[in-house]
């Protein structure tokens, strides 16, 4: 979709004219402000003082997603490949509500309760992303996560609007 900044910016490099100073102004700053306005994605059951994810512009963040079924709000096991497995699904659910999908996810934080889990945490998680183009990722240990889950993971995805 283009904005009326792009728009303007069109005319003038195909047409030679465009708006006068006082537009070209308040098109510079309704395209700020569209780009800074804040929605709130509120799907989801989130288990303390938080959104789900909030969309910033093209930006979407997804607060961190643990292997809680959503429906028994039960762990999905004890093992971190089921728990990684659930919080993906409950993160594909998210992006999904604000019409995102796994392809717009350009940066992910995972939480590990113990760093030894890494390798069966990362082949589970690979599955949940395009191949040839994974999110960049940081991976952290970490003492202790909320409901005693053993694997968190946090996401930005992008997209053009």
């Amino acid at each position: 979709m283009k904005t009326p900044f792009s728009i303007f910016l069109l005319m003038t490099l195909t047409f030679g004219c465009g708006p006068s100073d006082t537009e070209l102004r308040a098109l510079i700053q309704e395209e700020l402000r569209s780009a800074s306005a804040k929605t709130i994605i509120s799907e989801g059951k989130p288990i303390g003082p938080y959104s789900p994810a909030v969309q910033v512009g093209n930006f979407l963040f997804v607060s961190g997603q643990i292997g809680m079924n959503p429906e028994t709000q039960a762990l999905a096991g004890s093992e971190v490949g089921g728990q990684t497995r659930q919080a993906l699904e409950n993160l594909k659910a998210v992006l999904h509500k604000a019409g995102y999908d796994s392809s717009s996810v350009i940066q992910c934080n995972v939480f590990l309760k113990d760093i030894n889990d890494f390798q069966t945490m990362n082949l589970v998680y690979g599955g949940y992303f395009p191949e040839s183009a994974y999110p960049a990722r940081t991976t952290v240990e970490v003492s202790n996560l909320p409901r005693n889950a053993i694997v968190e993971i946090a996401a930005i995805a992008y997209k053009s609007l």
